[in-house]
């Protein structure tokens, strides 16, 4: 009897004990599977915020503007482009990121822009599907693009350049400097963070000149009392990325530093929040651009 009641009292032990690890080891939703994601994101609005932007080009600091536009969408599985059909059964819904770039060299301007697609589920898609880049200066246009094909990133390249010209080429998969941006929005406690395998991203690539590939990068994430940073440091380039973002949902991104290595000196690009809207994405006012701008101190496009 004094034996049955003590193997009893074991095999409760044993039970809530592990009750207790489950309930201990049991991690919280990541965010974008909870409902403040899914209000803030599927309800048919996009975030667009501005920067101030100090770029260093050519040696000296250029001042200009950045802009975030973040929203989510459909995307063909097969394609990687926006459905023309939203109820079609083959598509994929991403966070998509539009940033563009606008500085002046003396009377030369520059105008960049870049697009990336990230899926929102990353449980079951964890890589970045599509990034695209393009550039238009005076010397001439510049368009790449990367696919994820399986397990590889397909990348397709032309530009006014003799020794770049048009390209294509596969790299194994990897980190996108570029999807960092995304990942913040959808998944900030799970940033890669330590060594790892990185491609650089696409305007470095393309107002350095240098060539595609994946680097040793170092990853780590720090708070200060207003923000967390990610910070990604590529050591064969002498560069480093720095991301600051708020602490609390929705992850804003609040600014950034970019630094690098240039004929023995060292470089800074810098940009630092202006101004943020929450609107509606689609809008059948003519004026929408036009209030847009004002609100957000982008520059006139029209003078």
């Amino acid at each position: 009897m004094e034996i049955s009641r003590l193997a009893w009292c074991l095999v409760a032990l044993i039970l809530l004990q592990g009750c207790h690890r489950e309930r201990g080891n049991s991690d919280p939703l990541p965010v974008y599977k909870t409902e403040t994601f899914s209000n803030y994101w599927h309800a048919g609005k996009a975030e667009i915020s501005s920067y101030r932007l100090n770029q260093s080009r050519y040696g000296e600091m250029r001042k200009g503007s950045a802009v975030l536009i973040f929203v989510t969408e459909d995307l063909s599985k097969k394609l990687q482009v926006k459905l023309d059909d939203p109820s079609a059964s083959n598509k994929i819904n991403v966070l998509k990121l539009n940033y563009t770039k606008n500085f002046i060299t003396g009377i030369y301007p520059y105008s960049l822009m870049l697009s990336v697609f990230t899926p929102v589920q990353r449980d079951r898609h964890p890589a970045a599907l599509k990034v695209a880049m393009s550039s238009q200066e005076w010397c001439g246009q510049v368009y790449t693009q990367v696919n994820l094909r399986g397990n590889r990133y397909v990348v397709k390249s032309h530009s006014y350049f003799e020794e770049e010209a048009d390209a294509q080429f596969s790299l194994r998969q990897a980190l996108l400097e570029d999807e960092i941006w995304t990942r913040i929005r959808l998944d900030p406690d799970n940033l890669p963070t330590g060594d790892l395998e990185a491609i650089p991203g696409l305007f470095h690539s393309r107002l350095n000149h240098t060539g595609l590939d994946r680097q040793k990068a170092i990853a780590e994430r720090t708070a200060t009392d207003t923000a967390h940073w990610y910070t990604i440091v590529f050591p064969e380039e002498h560069r480093s990325l720095s991301i600051a973002f708020e602490k609390e949902f929705p992850f804003k991104i609040l600014g950034w530093r970019e630094r690098w290595t240039e004929r023995n000196e060292t470089r800074e690009t810098t940009a630092w929040l202006d101004k943020s809207i929450y609107t509606d994405y689609w809008t059948k006012n003519s004026n929408a651009f036009l209030h847009l701008r004002d609100s957000l101190n982008l520059p006139n496009p029209f003078h």
